[in-house]
């Protein structure tokens, strides 16, 4: 075989060949398992077509297992679907397709290996090996997707315009893939993205967001979004991103560039973590940057509040975007409004009651707060970076320490309202409340332990101040 296969997956080759054999129907593997097979990239999708009727094909194949797999199938659109432990197999009977001018969904008629490879999206997802008994193993490459591969290039079997404008969502493949297998857009191809970017409108929000999550996922999500942000795709999508770039200067004072800040912060963040979320955090953290951009005489540019501004942009962000409005978003803005306080540590003498209120405004998410604006310390004086990773690992270090004694990151208060109500006798209502924010107060400012009889002492006191009677 042309492709290096482990011996499970020739095993399952194997079983497709036999079914395919007994039904007469030449197939073939293609598309991503060829192209991350001969990268070297760990693939659990396989994807077959056969000329013929893949339904048919699949529910062969899934009789050659024992135990026999299910067999998912989509008879509309003549696609069908098994999952053995080790992979996931997606059937499909050779198509050619035609598109109409407002959607990227085609009329589709049976078609030959040929038809199907010249509907592909790019030359490398155009390779196919034989499974036939009379070529079996042999590598049927019409476009040189091999030499694509050997060169690094994304390009397209037919050409680009007519790629685009038929299904504009391959715009943001040709950047995803380029993100992910660190290729360069033939330019070619990369003019076509650009001249056919208004496209991109008749794409679902869903779709273009599984995208830009892929392309942030990858190693290095700032490939991506540059050539988003070059092909004017990005303008079109994610206009707040755009508005970043640049930088502006009044009697010779200017600020840096803050969309190409902003990448360096998200290649900074993924190379500690793979959380999706965390890294939209990156992406969004200066986001209100431009809207809160303001210069003053004998001081030069500021952003003041930015992190306050950009914590209320996040919710219509991710609706736009049609990213999810559960925790997932609240955990973006939660980070956002906060990424300032650890560094601003930095810059003064840190006092316990500091230390204590971030503890209890980050909560559960202090790591991943640390970790961003951790991040967020970019220059290119190095000396400067290493100055402020230094006094960074220092606030580190007292928020361990105070955390080790107070025990705030995951606060629970000692006194609650209910006890209060109980021990005064009291409805739900405003002095509740002030009665619980003074006992917090006092805990974080250190005049009181984080603990109950401390707390409980501090409570009769105050109620006593505040003329409230206890009626026990």
């Amino acid at each position: 075989m042309y492709i290096h296969c482990t011996d499970k997956e020739l095993l399952i080759f194997n079983k497709i060949a036999h079914a395919a054999a007994i039904l007469n129907m030449p197939c073939y593997v293609i598309g991503g398992f060829v192209r991350d097979t001969i990268i070297g990239r760990e693939t659990k999708d396989m994807d077959i077509v056969c000329v013929g009727d893949g339904i048919m094909l699949a529910n062969a194949v899934a009789n050659q297992f024992n135990p026999k797999p299910m067999v998912n199938f989509f008879k509309n659109f003549g696609t069908a679907q098994i999952k053995t432990a080790d992979v996931e197999i997606e059937f499909v009977g050779a198509r050619k397709e035609s598109y109409n001018y407002d959607s990227r969904k085609p009329t589709v008629e049976a078609g030959t290996l040929k038809d199907d490879q010249d509907r592909r999206d790019f030359t490398i997802n155009a390779l196919a090996i034989s499974l036939n008994k009379d070529d079996y193993g042999e590598l049927v490459d019409p476009f040189n997707g091999i030499g694509d591969i050997e060169k690094k290039i994304i390009k397209t079997p037919l050409q680009p315009a007519q790629t685009f404008s038929d299904d504009p969502l391959r715009m943001m493949r040709a950047i995803r893939f380029a993100a992910q297998l660190n290729f360069v857009i033939e330019e070619k191809t990369f003019a076509a993205i650009s001249e056919n970017k208004e496209r991109i409108k008749i794409i679902s929000g869903e779709r273009i967001a599984s995208e830009l999550n892929k392309i942030l996922l990858s190693k290095k999500p700032s490939i991506g979004f540059d050539l988003l942000y070059k092909s004017g795709l990005l303008k079109i999508i994610f206009p707040q991103m755009v508005d970043l770039a640049g930088a502006e200067y009044i009697d010779g004072k200017g600020h840096k560039d803050n969309f190409y800040h902003t990448l360096q912060v998200v290649d900074n963040i993924a190379e500690h973590t793979d959380d999706l979320w965390l890294r939209w955090a990156a992406v969004l953290h200066d986001i209100a940057k431009p809207v809160t951009k303001k210069f003053e005489d004998g001081h030069g540019w500021t952003f003041h509040g930015h992190e306050a501004v950009g914590g209320r942009m996040v919710p219509t962000i991710f609706s736009k975007l049609k990213l999810p409005q559960n925790e997932k978003m609240k955990f973006v803005r939660k980070l956002v409004e906060l990424h300032l306080r650890p560094i601003s540590l930095t810059k003064e003498n840190i006092t316990d009651s500091a230390i204590r209120r971030l503890l209890f405004d980050a909560g559960e998410d202090f790591d991943a707060l640390m970790t961003l604006c951790n991040a967020d310390i970019t220059s290119k004086n190095k000396q400067k970076v290493k100055r402020f990773l230094e006094n960074f690992e220092m606030v580190r270090q007292r928020c361990a320490e105070v955390e080790a004694s107070d025990q705030l990151r995951n606060w629970q208060p000692p006194i609650t309202g209910e006890l209060i109500m109980q021990t005064f006798k009291l409805p739900p209502g405003r002095l509740v409340g002030d009665l619980k924010n003074a006992i917090r107060e006092a805990i974080l400012e250190g005049e009181i332990p984080n603990e109950y009889d401390a707390a409980f002492a501090f409570l009769i006191k105050k109620a006593a101040g505040m003329g409230i009677l206890n009626n026990q």
